[in-house]
C-alpha cells in the first residue's frame, strides 16, 4: 500500500513538472507562429505595395521626380534594352552605352521612333579597365542625368568550377560587373547631388542572397552591387538621391542560353520585356527589390532554404547545365 502511495506521489510530481514544460513549449510555439504570421503579413503587404498598387495607382512622373535624361549601360540586349524602352515609354530621354556601335544605332533609332523621345549613345567596352571612362565623362558632362541604370553585366559561358576560369574571364567579370558601376556612379552622382534629385539603379541578382557554387565569382560580384547600393542610399538619401538594388532571379536573356530548362520555362523565368515593365514601376518605392512579383515569391523561398540545402541544390543544377553545355560544344 505504501508503495502505491509513493507511486501516485511520484506520478503527481512528474505530471506537475511536465505541465510546466508543456506550457513553456506552448508559449514558445505560439510566439514562433505569431512571428512567422507577422513576417508573412509584412512580406505580403510589401509585395502588394510594390507590384500591385503602383499598377492600379498610375505611373510616377519620372521626368518630374528625377530628370529628363537616363543613362543605361549594357542596353542593346536583354534587361538593359527592355529597361531603356520602359523609361522611354514614360517620357524619359535615354543615353545608351554598350560596345557594339551597329546595335546601339539600331536600338537608339528604334526607341526614338517608337516612343518619340530623344536618344543618344556612347560606344564603350567596360571590360577594358579604366580606358572607356574619360570618353564617357566627356560625353555626359553637359547632360542633366536624372536616372542611371548600371545594368551591364557578364556571366560565364556556362556554370563552371572556379579553377577552370581563365584569368581574362576573372578580370572581365570584375571590370564589367563591379568597376563599371563604381565608375559610372562616380561620373554621374555629383551632378545629381548638385540638383538634389536623381536615381541610381544597380542590377544585382537574387543569387547574392545565398552562396551559389559554380557561379561563385558572378554571385560575389552581384553581392558587391547589392551592398554598394544599400550603403550608397544611406550615404546620399539626405541629398535627394534614391539608390535601388534590383535583385532579379533568372530572366530569359542571352545569359541563360546555356540552359534549355531556363530558356523553356516562361512561367518561372519571364522575358526581359515582362520583367522590365514591372521593375521600372518599383523605382522610388523600394531600396532593395527583386523587381517582379514572381521573383519576389522565389526570393522568399530561397532566403528560407538552409544554406547547405541551397548549395546542394544549386550545385546539382549547375553541374547539369555545365554537362548540357559541354555536350553542345562537342556537337
Amino acid at each position: 500500500m505504501a508503495a502505491v502511495d509513493r507511486f501516485h506521489l511520484l506520478y503527481r510530481e512528474i505530471s506537475r513538472s511536465c505541465n510546466f514544460y508543456i506550457e513553456a513549449l506552448a508559449i514558445v510555439g505560439a510566439w514562433y507562429t505569431v512571428r512567422k504570421c507577422i513576417s508573412l503579413a509584412i512580406d505580403t503587404y510589401s509585395m502588394l505595395r510594390l507590384h500591385v498598387i503602383p499598377k492600379l495607382a498610375g505611373e510616377i512622373d519620372l521626368v518630374k521626380r528625377y530628370g529628363k535624361w537616363a543613362v543605361v549601360t549594357g542596353s542593346t540586349d536583354g534587361v538593359g534594352k527592355a529597361y531603356a524602352e520602359e523609361l522611354a515609354k514614360r517620357g524619359v530621354n535615354v543615353i545608351l552605352i554598350s560596345r557594339n556601335k551597329a546595335k546601339l544605332e539600331a536600338v537608339s533609332r528604334s526607341i526614338s521612333e517608337t516612343y518619340k523621345v530623344e536618344t543618344d549613345f556612347i560606344v564603350a567596352d567596360f571590360s577594358k579597365g579604366r580606358e572607356p571612362y574619360a570618353a564617357i565623362k566627356e560625353a555626359l558632362k553637359d547632360r542633366e542625368i536624372g536616372i542611371l541604370v548600371n545594368n551591364v553585366g557578364m556571366f560565364y559561358s556556362y556554370p563552371d568550377y572556379f579553377t577552370n576560369l581563365s584569368e581574362d574571364v576573372l578580370w572581365d567579370l570584375m571590370n564589367v560587373n563591379i568597376n563599371s558601376a563604381n565608375m559610372m556612379t562616380h561620373i554621374v552622382l555629383p551632378g545629381m547631388v548638385e540638383k538634389r534629385k536623381g536615381a541610381i539603379v544597380n542590377i544585382s541578382s537574387l543569387v547574392c542572397c545565398q552562396p551559389t557554387p559554380m557561379v561563385t565569382t558572378y554571385g560575389a560580384s552581384k553581392a558587391y552591387l547589392d551592398y554598394f547600393s544599400r550603403a550608397l542610399h544611406y550615404e546620399y538619401a539626405s541629398k535627394g538621391i534614391f539608390v535601388q538594388s534590383l535583385t532579379p532571379f533568372a530572366v530569359t536573356t542571352k545569359m541563360l542560353a546555356c540552359s534549355s530548362f531556363a530558356s523553356n520555362t516562361p512561367l518561372l523565368f519571364p522575358s526581359a520585356e515582362e520583367y522590365a515593365s514591372h521593375a521600372v514601376s518599383t523605382l522610388g518605392l523600394s531600396r532593395k527589390t527583386t523587381g517582379y512579383w514572381k521573383h519576389a515569391l522565389q526570393g522568399m523561398l530561397i532566403e528560407r532554404i538552409p544554406e547547405r540545402i541551397w548549395a546542394w541544390l544549386s550545385m546539382n543544377f549547375c553541374r547539369n547545365v555545365r554537362k548540357e553545355a559541354l555536350k553542345r560544344e562537342v556537337k
